[in-house]
This record gives C-alpha cells, sequence and structure tokens, in this order.
C-alpha cells in the first residue's frame, strides 16, 4: 500500500487538513554533565524518550497546538519495536497514522541526542526506514481526496530516497511535490542543516514545487551560497534579505520564510519583505534547543492553514519556538494555541 491510501476520511467534522510527510525518528534524548574531549566520560544527568524527525515533530506539535482540522502521517517506519513507539505516540494525538509504511527490511530510524544545557545539542543518526521514503510509496492524491489541505515535506537533505537528482535532472522529492501541486495540495518544505557539498543543487530542484519554504538562516544560505552570519557569528541581516530574493527567484511560488533566533523575514512574491523579532528568553529557562525550528513551522502551518495574517502567524511562531525551547524533547513543550495567542499579544500586541 502506498502512503496515503489507507487515509481515514471518517472525521467530516474537521475542516481542511495538514498531512506531514518525510522523517520518522525515534530519539533518545541524554543530557550531558559537559562535552568531554575524546576518550573522556561525561555524566548522563537524564534521559528522555521521543518521536522526532521533521514530519513527526510537526504533526505532534499541531496536534498540541489544538489544531482544528485532520492530521495525518505520511512515511517510512521499520515493522520493529521502535515503529510501534512512533505509531503509539501519534495516534493518541488524533494523527492518522496509515499513512506510515512499515518495512520488514528496516529498522525505524533513530537517533541519540546528546545535549548540553546552554549549549546546541549534538546527533548520532540512523538512517533506517527514513532512507527508504520515496515518491511511489507516497500518495498526495488520497490525502487531497480525504479533504487535506495542505503537505509539509520535512526534511529534504535527511531523505536520501527523495533528495538525489536523476539522469534527468529531477529528484524524487521534486516529483513528489509536483504529484501534490497537481493533487490541489498546498506545498511546504523544510530542510535540515546538513553539511553536504551538493546540498544547494539537491534542494534546488524541489524549489520550483514548492509553495511555502520554511527554514532557518543556515539552510537558506547552503541553500543560495549567500553568508548569513559573519566570523563572529553575528546575523547579517542584508545576507537574508538576498539569500530570500534567491529563493524566490529559484521557484517559491508562495512565500520563503527564514527564522533565526533573533528574527524573521517573510518573502512573498511582489511584496517588501516582512521582519519581526523573535520574543527574549532567558537562557537559563532553555533545557534543550532541539525542536525550536519545528515548532515555529507547525505555528506557521496553522496559521497558513487558517488564512492568518503573516504578522500574526509569524508572532505564535515565534511563541511556539520559546516555549519548545523550555522543554527536553522536540515536542513536550508546546501548549495549546490559545496560550501562544495570549503570549504574543503581550509581546507583540500591535502584531497579533
Amino acid at each position: 500500500m502506498r502512503a496515503g491510501e489507507g487515509v481515514d476520511d471518517r472525521d467530516s467534522r474537521k475542516q481542511g487538513g495538514i498531512v506531514c510527510a518525510g522523517n520518522f525518528i525515534v530519539d533518545r534524548v541524554h543530557t550531558l554533565s559537559y562535552w568531554p574531549e575524546q576518550g573522556n566520560l561525561a555524566h548522563i544527568l537524564h534521559q528522555d524518550l521521543g518521536v522526532g524527525g521533521g514530519a513527526a515533530n510537526v504533526v505532534t506539535d499541531l496536534a498540541s497546538l489544538g489544531f482544528p482540522g485532520k492530521l495525518a502521517a505520511a512515511g517510512c517506519i521499520g515493522a520493529d519495536q521502535d515503529g510501534e513507539i512512533v505509531k503509539a505516540r501519534l495516534a493518541p494525538a488524533g494523527v492518522d497514522v496509515a499513512g506510515l509504511t512499515a518495512l520488514a527490511d528496516r529498522v525505524t530510524a533513530h537517533t541519540h541526542v546528546m545535549n548540553v544545557p546552554g549549549q546546541n545539542r549534538t546527533f548520532f543518526y540512523h538512517g533506517g526506514a527514513n532512507d527508504a521514503v520515496t515518491d511511489e510509496l507516497v500518495s498526495p492524491a488520497a490525502f487531497a481526496k480525504a479533504g487535506y489541505r495542505l503537505f509539509y515535506l520535512g526534511y529534504l537533505m535527511l531523505l536520501p530516497g527523495l533528495d538525489g537528482i536523476g539522469s534527468d535532472g529531477r529528484s524524487g522529492a521534486s516529483r513528489l511535490l509536483e504529484a501534490a501541486r497537481r493533487a490541489g495540495l498546498t506545498t511546504c518544505v523544510d530542510f535540515v542543516s546538513s553539511e553536504d557539498p551538493e546540498f544547494a543543487a539537491k534542494v534546488g530542484v524541489a524549489l520550483p514545487f514548492c509553495d511555502y519554504l520554511i527554514i532557518n538562516e543556515m539552510e537558506a544560505g547552503r541553500a543560495t551560497g549567500v553568508a548569513v552570519r559573519d566570523a563572529k557569528g553575528d546575523l547579517i541581516e542584508a545576507g537574508l534579505l538576498e539569500a530570500g530574493e534567491r529563493l524566490l527567484a529559484a521557484g517559491v511560488a508562495k512565500g520563503a520564510i527564514i527564522h533565526a533566533p533573533e528574527t524573521c523575514f517573510w518573502f512573498a512574491p511582489g511584496a517588501s519583505p516582512i521582519m519581526t523579532r523573535s520574543r527574549p528568553v532567558d537562557p537559563d529557562d532553555i533545557v534543550s534547543t532541539v525542536g525550536a525550528g519545528d515548532a515555529f513551522c507547525a505555528a506557521v502551518l496553522y496559521g497558513l492553514h487558517e488564512n492568518w495574517p503573516v504578522e500574526h502567524i509569524c508572532a505564535v511562531a515565534h511563541a511556539a519556538a520559546a516555549r519548545c525551547l523550555k522543554g527536553a524533547t522536540a515536542t513536550d513543550g508546546i501548549p495549546d494555541m490559545s496560550v501562544l495567542l495570549r503570549e504574543a499579544q503581550e509581546t507583540n500586541p500591535e502584531t497579533a
């Protein structure tokens, strides 16, 4: 069965919906006493089990936000205990998991996340079933028939079966996104911060089939070849502006949203970029940075589906990312959207 062919469309009370396709990963998050040099020992102070990856995080966050439409997952897991963990985390949240294909010859993708509070996290990743996802295994038309409106795909550059470019100059991601568009779905895409030297080429072939691109500043820089931070690590806003315009020129149809810890720029064809500052977060309140970008993305998708103004979407997206920083896993810090709306109003009363 192609992922999506078993989509449950019985709940007619829910209007529209978002399908999240791509990475489904079991995350084991280890909080360390410090980051050791090679050969040294660090203590694991705490461990958390979560389900991560672009698609898993975003669909889980949407459920936590109380998204009013239908939610579905599409991709591949292993026929193993970790695959059952993925389904057990998503299904009780109201996510349709019929689009997850269990592969007997692959283990479910999993990651050991090493987290030192106040520092960036480090990932040790095994791709497993995620590496087997191809455009032939996902059926956007089935989701469109079931009433879904948005088709999210993430992460490009962590789905080798979709990222590779064939002799025809196309990638599986470009074909999948084209099929989603043809079915009437709005396509939304996210990247992972890969060091692949072919990053720009691989994501570039998918951009002409992307309606909305939601990525961080480093991914924007790698996709366009534009410097977005200087040698001291400070944000180069002029670089972000150039990167955003290049992404639109490369084919992104409706909006390129570039977020960074400091700010967010929203680019749309024929319009001036809209910039919103992020809300300040006390470093002492940051438990983990895992999933903050996905929380931002989930709030953007929520707002797009509900047709909110751009400034309003950005305000709640910043609030979602700030909330995520206070949780140990990628998704356990996300509240109901009503909380984010209140916090956004308090922080940015002119935009929320």
